[in-house]
């Protein structure tokens, strides 16, 4: 906007300028200083000042103020094009949802569930799709053992293909038993019953015959429902776009104020679909965290990813919610239309400055009224009219996100979901999703005689690949990854670990430190006689903050069980008192800042 205007504003004050000088001095008469200075204070006040430092100042502190408040714009383009904004297009796994999803129902066919289970594990165990991670963590918690398979082939969007002991098995969605002529007819009703509940259920079929049935919820966020409603209110069309089928997505998106809800969408699909509505002429922001978001993203007018999503979403967005809640896409949307309102004004008050000012400049009044202007007196009106514009610009450094809408807690959000679904004969797993990202479910206490510290595990997936990797050395036993604490510990025969440090490397992550049992029990005992500190602890923002600030208190000598809580931005350290300044040391170096220390 801004470099259009100064396209037509620069060279119109030059020709200003030159007209007065021309007029006073030919067609006037008067002298050539008089005529050269009138010229001069056209071009001093109108200086086009205030118009350059009008976008970009309100640029820079709306961005700055966005990434205060947990939103990071990327560029000026994509704050100007949000605020334009009618069509809000939502994924709906770890957008809408916690994109946690939990077993909540078992319906098995042939056998025994624990039997339909274990099957249901071993297709599951070579998928990193999220409801395969909901079904590896159940055969966790229930301590269900599964064989390996064979011949894994993944149909994205639709669900597997594996064979196991010689038998083929498929499992996923009803459009792939259908493909392959596994007749459901008999158990509809029931898959119609729990999608309509908002469950997506998993179909398992042994040589083209039914097995069994698993139904995963994902518990929508709590202010989910809030940011979609604020959207609506703000006359922004807001679609969820989903893989899942209809019934599914009907039953999730039947207490949100959605204007659409778009089903049954394969991964390849979900840029078109942005691309459809940009036809139609709509100005469209995709929100997604997925690697299949990342075209949508590209496509889409504004691409908002959230912060916990994958890295290949993160850099194809334009904006980021590193608080991962969807209240601040109403944010990044309000923020935006107060920064253009901002542009639009400093604009006007420098054209209303330069209407009043290239006037008085070119002598217009100097006839009748005796009014002119010198160019030093010009000069100083144009330092005037920078200051108004640069002042106007800080006040967006008053803009403020409502606080008031702060999240309840999950679990509440968990419990309801849990209640309300038909129990018939299936459990109810009671794994509850945290409100930052997903945990794995509490460990048994470490057994082990080797604890690995590991860089690098993000999510569940990690956890996945870090134990399937410790696994792939023989003779490793008590293999338990823990995702909070960023270890992983486990029995070897000492000569293996450096073949287990390999694996863990090939699997993409890095061992950083090696703990033998010996190790452990010295710490122990060093720690007899600490005392328990809490340490409040300011910008930790994400699970790599945790693992740092983690790594940087186990490293100070004399230090002993540390944890560290994302939520309640604090860690707890058993230590001695004369370890204080130590401890917030450390801290400090791996760059967080200790506000407090409670003893």
């Amino acid at each position: 906007m801004a470099d259009k205007i100064a396209g037509v504003f620069v060279p119109v004050v030059m020709a200003i300028a030159l007209v007065t000088f021309l007029v006073w001095y030919f067609v006037v008469g008067a002298g050539f200083e008089f005529a050269l200075s009138c010229g001069i204070t056209v071009l001093v006040i109108s200086c086009p000042c205030a118009l350059g430092l009008a976008t970009p100042v309100a640029i820079m502190v709306g961005t700055g103020k966005g990434a205060e408040n947990g939103i990071l714009i990327k560029s000026g383009e994509a704050l100007e094009v949000a605020h334009n904004v009618n069509t809000v297009v939502l994924d709906k796994t770890g957008t809408i949802t916690q994109g946690c999803p939990v077993v909540t129902d078992i319906i098995a066919t042939a056998g025994d569930s624990r039997q339909f289970m274990t099957v249901a594990a071993a297709l599951e165990s070579k998928s990193e799709h999220p409801l395969a991670v909901a079904i590896m963590e159940y055969a966790a918690e229930n301590n269900i053992d599964y064989p390996q398979v064979d011949n894994f082939t993944s149909i994205p969007g639709k669900g597997i293909f594996a064979q196991l002991n010689g038998e083929d098995y498929i499992a996923g969605n009803a459009k792939l038993l259908a493909d392959n002529n596994v007749d459901v007819t008999e158990y509809k009703e029931q898959i119609d019953l729990l999608a309509d509940s908002g469950k997506t259920p998993l179909m398992f079929a042994r040589n083209h015959k039914l097995i069994g049935i698993i139904a995963v919820a994902d518990v929508v966020k709590p202010t989910s429902k809030q940011a979609i409603e604020k959207m609506a209110d703000m006359g922004i069309e807001v679609i969820m776009l989903t893989g899942d089928n209809a019934r599914t997505a009907q039953g999730i998106a039947k207490d949100l104020k959605l204007s659409r809800t778009i089903a049954d969408v394969l991964p390849q699909d979900k840029e078109k679909v942005v691309s459809d509505l940009q036809a139609q002429g709509k100005v469209v922001a995709m929100v997604g965290d997925g690697v299949n978001d990342a075209p949508a993203l590209v496509r889409a007018d504004v691409g908002v990813a959230i912060g916990a999503g994958t890295d290949v979403a993160v850099e194809s967005a334009d904006i980021v919610l590193m608080k991962n809640d969807l209240l601040d896409v109403v944010s990044a949307i309000r923020l935006s239309k107060a920064v253009i309102r901002n542009i639009k004004q400093n604009l006007f008050w420098a054209f209303f400055y330069n209407s009043c000012g290239i006037p008085l400049a070119a002598g217009v009044f100097y006839s009748l009224l005796g009014w002119k202007l010198t160019p030093s007196f010009g000069a100083a009106a144009m330092s005037c009219s920078s200051i108004f514009v640069v002042s106007n610009a800080l006040r967006l450094r008053l803009f403020k996100v409502d606080k008031d809408e702060a999240a309840q807690p999950v679990q509440q959000a968990v419990t309801a979901v849990t209640e309300t679904a038909p129990q018939e004969e299936a459990p109810v797993c009671p794994a509850a999703c945290p409100a930052e990202a997903p945990q794995r479910p509490e460990q048994p206490a470490p057994q082990g005689n080797t604890t690995f510290m590991i860089e690098g595990m993000m999510c569940q997936h990690c956890v996945r690949h870090v134990t399937n990797a410790l696994n792939s050395v023989e003779g490793t036993t008590d293999i338990v990854v823990d995702l909070e604490g960023g270890k992983a510990t486990f029995t070897a025969a000492e000569d293996k670990l450096e073949r287990l440090k390999a694996a863990v490397t090939e699997a993409g992550y890095e061992v950083t430190e090696v703990i033998k049992a010996q190790t452990v029990l010295e710490n122990t005992e060093n720690t007899k006689e600490n005392t328990t500190m809490v340490l409040k602890i300011e910008g930790m923002m994400c699970k790599h903050c945790v693992m740092h600030v983690e790594k940087a208190l186990n490293a100070v000598e004399g230090a002993g069980a540390v944890v560290v809580n994302l939520e309640e931005k604090q860690a707890t350290v058993e230590a001695a008192p004369e370890l204080e300044a130590a401890l917030v040391a450390a801290v400090k170096e791996a760059g967080y800042e200790v506000t407090e220390v409670v003893k």
